[in-house]
């Protein structure tokens, strides 16, 4: 979000919160020299909707945002852009950016365009735009409202959320920041991670019998599984028919408590669209980004490092942990590998995209039959998700702040963990032999 789109964001939030929005927005509108257009579209977009502007424009956003429904497109285009930033060979930043071809020219209207077919929602041409014309919804406004009242909202935050709001802040301060916002609790989406790193052992031990084997694990980022799914698609059938970890947590918090509503937030827009893919709609029900968050902290005069920490018992493993950054969900599966099947732990030969440029040569070279590698794993972003558009620290301090995180857990590898052991048998899963059974899994697959 550009410094504009922040102050407007901060705006929006403050006068919902203070139940003057219609006044606020007016007053936007109303500025001298102001395309109401464009503006109306970044408003509706700040405001996770999609409401044009009208003569009833405020009336119709009002609307949009009580009858919030989260099955729409993620990036859009919200102002006239004029390819000012093409560089050779005739790309612009924007379709530079996007690892799926989705961004397109008019020749007639000399701009870009979104093909919607192609898109994915990874939002890397969001973060490539120098002037504001593609945005993502934001969809902190609608889920206002539900923190007001006595909805039980549980905060799933993402491995990578260590460090980035201080050096200072730990995980159980910033629970006390979502409480303080209005949220029942906060997990670690870490502790499901473990939950998908015992799977996916369980996975490698039934697919890969010679080392010439292949399987490429779907956890986590959602530009992998999309450029598997719509590129590579003749890799599919190596694809472990996994969902990630956001999902999961989602899913089982939903399975205990039906009535829950679950907000993950990470450091990428890519969960957003995640989160609409049709076999996943309602596992989750919004997405934030990092530096949203820390855009509603600041707006709300919520300092975490100066709050009390609202400690849990340990929970989530190391392996867990290390899922923010790449390569860890190699070393954790590998760890359970070892541990579970010493013998297929001999078998198990790991490798890692760091970034699209990466992930894409890997997978090239797979579909050529020319990787030196069984077990593939692929993060969309340089460094993982550390290093994921919406972070707010560099992904070499984020890195650090993890790995220093995660080698301090009480709990090492996922299979240790008595929390994750009790959360299974409650959704009938009663041991790793269990991992085996479909049905019993259904709560873990996704079909690719």
């Amino acid at each position: 979000m550009n410094k504009y789109y922040n102050e407007v964001f901060k705006t929006l939030v403050k006068s919902y919160h203070e139940d003057n929005f219609e006044i606020k927005v007016h007053e936007l509108l109303s500025k001298d020299n102001v395309n109401k257009t464009e503006l109306s579209s970044i408003i509706s977009s700040l405001c996770g909707v999609d409401v044009g502007f009208s003569d009833s424009y405020i009336d119709d956003l009002k609307k949009a945002i009580r009858c919030y429904e989260s099955n729409y497109k993620i990036v859009n285009k919200v102002k006239h852009c004029n390819m000012e930033c093409t560089e050779k060979p005739g790309k612009t930043l924007c379709q530079a950016s996007c690892p799926f071809d989705a961004i397109l020219i008019d020749n007639k209207c000399n701009t870009t365009y979104i093909d919607n077919d192609k898109c994915t929602d990874c939002g890397f041409c969001v973060d490539a735009c120098r002037t504001g014309a593609l945005m993502d919804k934001v969809e902190f406004i609608p889920l206002l409202d539900l923190l007001k009242g006595n909805t039980t909202i549980i905060a799933a935050v993402a491995p990578a959320i260590t460090g980035q709001f201080g050096e200072n802040v730990n995980i159980d301060n910033l629970r006390t920041a979502f409480k303080k916002i209005g949220f029942t609790d906060m997990v670690e989406v870490a502790f499901f991670a473990d939950m998908l790193t015992l799977k996916e052992a369980i996975e490698f031990d039934e697919h890969v019998k010679v080392k010439e084997d292949l399987m490429i694990t779907s956890c986590c980022c959602p530009m992998w599984v999309g450029m598997v799914k719509k590129v590579y698609y003749n890799l599919v059938t190596h694809v472990s028919p996994s969902i990630s970890p956001m999902i999961a947590a989602g899913r089982v918090l939903k399975q205990l408590n039906p009535k829950c509503k679950v907000v993950f937030i990470g450091p990428c827009i890519a969960k957003k669209g995640e989160a609409k893919d049709k076999d996943l709609l309602g596992d989750i029900d919004y997405v934030l980004t990092f530096s949203e968050l820390k855009n509603i902290f600041d707006t709300l005069n919520i300092e975490p490092e100066k709050l009390q920490e609202d400690v849990s018992s340990e929970y989530a493993s190391r392996g867990g942990r290390l899922y923010a950054r790449t390569g860890g969900v190699s070393i954790a599966i590998g760890e359970v590998l070892e541990r579970l099947f010493p013998e297929k732990y001999g078998l198990f030969n790991a490798i890692q995209g760091n970034g699209v440029k990466e992930c894409k040569d890997l997978l090239t070279k797979a579909q050529n039959g020319e990787i030196n590698a069984n077990f593939i794993e692929g993060m969309g972003c340089i460094g993982g998700c550390v290093g994921g558009p919406k972070s707010l620290i560099r992904a070499s301090s984020g890195k650090l702040r993890v790995d220093e995180f995660a080698e301090n857990s009480k709990i090492k590898i996922a299979i240790d963990s008595d929390c994750m052991k009790e959360i299974l048998n409650r959704i009938g899963i009663n041991n790793a032999v269990d991992f085996k059974d479909k049905d019993k899994t259904k709560i873990f697959r996704r079909e690719f």
